[in-house]
């Protein structure tokens, strides 16, 4: 498996968490034995079979759609119902509130493969990454580092959390049952369209925190173990498609028109109805360096040094861009007049024009921003070099090209 560079810490193993396993395991347990003993496949009719299909697909695209690409990276932006139905969906999958996996999730993509700060970590093993985090209580250190306000903004985020247990277990368990009912098919209903479909929806989930970070293609970028392959992107509804996910604040899971990815192709449906908007991309520019950089490179081990330059593609360096050098008085001017100044390891970043596609949100890159009543009044934003360098967040060679392009000038203190 691809070596992470970062240096890690060794992670605490945490203790039992025993409701946890227990829920897990029972649901597991009840739809074997349901499925063999109860209803078994010979006696499902048509009606059963397409709900059980339903009620594995539909909690996957409100995964897929709305807690990972929606809520968690803000990808676009979606008029109420359209949030509305994407929460019922989400909740039907048994795996938490949105508010708790964006953040849980949010934090995987800032210390991606860190066995220590990633919850689920592919560098802890298959098995762990899968479903072993599920048995363990976490404690996670960084989780206030992570941007909540726009998920306690959000009236339905809000309302989903409150309520989540009791509409976990109407949509998941009881509404199949409902509905199977109405053909004669109580039974089959619950086994099929509630226990099984929930242990598809679980382990199609889990396939891409696992195996997606162990088997397939890296065509994007090898710093972090995510891979792509079509079968997994044919169980997950387009995640599988993971490697791309270099550029996680991307609706897509791929740019190719090629790219399997049903997800995609429903935002896109939604926003040419008017339904959703903002639909974010990555820079066409960055998506080819990062190609590039693969394809030259891939022979050659990754670049240990988070200041080398030849973390850069070669031809968009920086390095012969002869900057201005600015004295304190001289940032404290600028930062008056311009929207997000940061000093990042001696250099001065202009991200002004960036803040909006910050894939971590605007909130923690204005906080560590030069402030605009002058820089001596403040030393926060000295820290910006701290946490772009694995303080805040592991950042990939596409963002450090993205933030040696905005770099204006040298600060001479």
């Amino acid at each position: 498996m691809q070596a992470v560079s970062q240096k890690m810490e060794t992670p605490e193993k945490g203790s039992f968490w025993l409701p946890n396993a227990f829920f897990f395991a029972l649901i597991h347990l009840g739809a074997l034995l349901g499925g063999i003993y109860l209803s078994p496949p010979s006696t499902l009719c048509k009606q059963t079979i397409i709900l059980t299909i339903l009620c594995w697909q539909l909690p996957c695209f409100g995964i897929t759609i709305g807690y990972h690409r929606l809520w968690s990276h803000k990808a676009f932006r979606a008029v109420k119902p359209v949030r509305f139905v994407l929460a019922i969906f989400g909740t039907m999958a048994f795996q938490g509130s949105i508010k708790w996996w964006v953040l849980r999730h949010r934090l995987h993509h800032r210390f991606t493969d860190d066995p220590v700060h990633d919850p689920y970590a592919a560098t802890r093993g298959l098995f762990f990454s899968h479903m072993g985090w599920i048995f363990r209580k976490p404690t996670y250190t960084k989780l206030p580092l992570i941007e909540k306000d726009d998920l306690d903004r959000d009236p339905i985020v809000r309302f989903q959390h409150k309520y989540y247990v009791p509409l976990a277990l109407f949509t998941g368990l009881v509404l199949p049952t409902m509905i199977a009912a109405t053909w004669g098919d109580a039974m089959g209903g619950y086994i099929w369209g509630g226990l099984v479909g929930r242990v598809l929806v679980w382990h199609c989930t889990f396939l891409v925190n696992s195996l997606a970070h162990w088997e397939g293609l890296q065509p994007y970028t090898d710093e972090i173990t995510a891979r792509g392959n079509l079968i997994m992107a044919m169980l997950t509804c387009g995640e599988g498609n993971h490697n791309f996910h270099a550029f996680p604040h991307d609706f897509r899971a791929g740019p190719n028109i090629l790219d399997w990815d049903p997800s995609k192709w429903i935002i896109t449906m939604l926003y040419r109805l008017g339904l959703a908007t903002g639909l974010r991309k990555a820079h066409p520019e960055d998506i080819k360096a990062a190609q590039a950089w693969i394809l030259s490179h891939h022979h050659e081990p990754f670049p240990a040094s988070a200041n080398d330059e030849a973390e850069t593609d070669s031809a968009e360096s920086t390095d012969e861009v002869v900057l201005a050098k600015w004295s304190l008085n001289e940032l404290n001017k600028q930062a008056k007049q311009r929207g997000c100044l940061l000093v990042i390891d001696g250099f001065v970043v202009d991200a002004s024009s960036y803040v909006g596609d910050h894939p971590g949100g605007s909130v923690f890159l204005r906080r560590y921003a030069v402030p605009k009543e002058g820089a001596r009044t403040s030393e926060e934003w000295r820290k910006a070099t701290w946490a772009f360098q694995g303080g805040m967040n592991v950042h990939s060679r596409i963002a450090k090209r993205r933030m040696m392009s905005m770099r204006v000038a040298e600060l001479m203190e």
